[in-house]
């Protein structure tokens, strides 16, 4: 009887190990987040800000690896072809779901990756050039189908987010105005302010500065709703209805992640956004906390790609 028991004991011992692989004693080394992009934008901010958070929460480092190039569809690859254990994950915004529209990609963009959570949300802000002759968004529509072809509008490159806004929002108004690509929001904003192009949808940080010196004019924004840091400039689809840009922030990981540590991250990051600081930094940029399931995300991700399929198809775009 002893001896039976003892072996009993033996064999649960050895069955822990066991069980903790299985429901992921994770993470057991540091974690890399592939960011697509350049250091230095709101992406790669968001994810240190959110490496930080997660090395706090379990003791083990999240290392940014930054992977730009190709419209982010490298740093996604490299995602994809990843080992689905957990311990490669990537920081996606809106040019996954683009890119999906622009180029023939080496990967499926909706089963190639797992959605781990949606983190936060916020518009971009359609901005004139003063002396443009348009109190607000009705006159400016209007003045675009009085002048056909007179105004122009910036973009950070073809394709590129707020290139496909601004395409979208010529497409439901039916206004023929002029693209003109730059190679980054820096230049575009340096002509907007010139008034070499006319009008601009640009993300907050590339002209709050600028309109509270009075060099440029905010008329409206694309969100679904108006932003609480200009809870007076009205939506675009109060004017255009159904018409939505947002700009997103999101964690997936490559297809066959196990779900533990799907749901561990989804859980964690629930919670950071909700702390004050990180509150404050969102909204620093115009974001508010967006935090969904990973079923949310990925139906999110879905209909994306089938809006700027759509937007790209019917615009004729295309990249170099």
């Amino acid at each position: 009887m002893k001896r039976r028991h003892a072996l009993l004991l033996l064999a649960l011992a050895a069955a822990v190990p066991l069980a903790n692989a299985q429901t992921g004693k994770w993470p057991e080394k540091p974690v890399r987040i592939i960011v697509p992009l350049s250091p230095g934008g709101s992406v790669d901010t968001i994810a240190r800000m959110v490496a930080t958070r997660l090395a706090d929460k379990f003791g083990q480092h999240f290392v940014v690896d930054n992977r730009p190039g190709a419209g982010t569809t490298i740093g996604v690859a490299i995602t994809a072809r990843a080992e689905p254990d957990g311990y490669t994950i990537i920081m996606l915004s809106p040019a996954f779901t683009s890119s999906a529209a622009l180029y023939k990609l080496p990967y499926d963009p909706k089963k190639a990756i797992a959605p781990i959570v949606m983190i936060a949300e916020g518009p971009m802000f359609l901005t004139i050039h003063p002396p443009v002759k348009a109190a607000n968004l009705k006159e400016f529509v209007e003045l675009a189908r009085a002048k056909p072809g007179t105004l122009n509008y910036g973009s950070a490159g073809i394709g590129s987010s707020t290139h496909l806004a601004t395409e979208l929002f010529r497409q439901m108004t039916k206004t023929d105005v002029v693209h003109v690509p730059y190679k980054g929001i820096g230049a575009a904003i340096a002509d907007l302010l010139s008034g070499q192009i006319q009008f601009y949808i640009a993300p907050a940080a590339a002209v709050f500065p600028h309109v509270k010196a009075g060099r440029l004019r905010i008329i409206a924004v694309t969100g679904e709703q108006r932003a609480s840091i200009m809870p007076d400039v009205p939506t675009i689809n109060e004017e255009v209805p159904g018409y939505l840009a947002t700009f997103w922030y999101g964690l997936a990981g490559p297809a066959g992640m196990p779900k533990e540590v799907i749901s561990a991250l989804n859980q964690e990051l629930a919670r950071v956004v909700k702390q004050p600081d990180v509150l404050k930094r969102l909204r620093g940029y115009s974001l508010e906390p967006a935090h969904t399931t990973p079923g949310g995300f990925a139906g999110r991700i879905a209909r994306d790609i089938t809006m700027w399929s759509k937007v790209v198809k019917i615009g004729n775009i295309k990249v170099n």
